[in-house]
């Protein structure tokens, strides 16, 4: 019975082809995955490629960019604002490039999206995310180098991750000779 109703509902999004062949629809599927989150043209190339050829995807990516559904620009702003604060400028930038964004484009983002950002901005997130992870003073060198590892892997820069860890260390120093 059950399975009677799912082919059902897998027709009403389905073109027909050929003799009586049921192939879900590109353009459904494409939508679909777009309802979902703002998705990159080289995200729905791969979510798509087991489901049409190179040609009839790159027509309906095509369509769907002319609708204004689908936006690299507007996946790579969306990207970098949700992930902006758990997240350093270069682990930003190579992720929006592993999704298939151009690097004039993902600089061009980064620049948009954090314009108003110093490098005290980011020296302000890392430390956040820092206190939120580990909020203590590393007590030792390999406590020390998880801590940095943590900040570098996030995509924080070198200078960044020293500053906070000696910050740390020297408010520790002055809360202990204040005591």
């Amino acid at each position: 019975m059950q399975a009677a109703m799912s082919s059902e509902n897998d027709q009403s999004d389905s073109v027909r082809f050929g003799a009586g062949v049921v192939l879900p629809s590109l353009r459904q599927r494409a939508i679909r995955l777009l309802a979902g989150r703002e998705r990159s043209r080289a995200e729905l190339i791969k979510k798509l490629a087991e489901h049409g050829t190179a040609d009839e995807i790159t027509v309906v990516l095509d369509e769907l960019t002319e609708l204004g559904l689908l936006s690299d620009e507007r996946f790579a702003a969306s990207y970098v604002r949700s992930h902006a604060a758990r997240l350093g400028r270069s682990r930003l930038a190579q992720t929006l490039r592993a999704k298939g964004i151009g690097s004039e484009l993902a600089a061009e983002q980064l620049d948009t999206q954090l314009a108003t950002e110093t490098d005290n901005d980011e020296l302000q997130r890392a430390n956040a995310l820092w206190t939120r992870k580990f909020g203590q003073v590393p007590k030792d060198a390999k406590e020390w180098a998880k801590q940095a590892r943590f900040l570098q892997y996030r995509g924080f820069s070198t200078d960044v991750i020293r500053r906070i860890l000696r910050d740390a260390k020297e408010a520790a120093s002055a809360i202990g000779a204040a005591e």
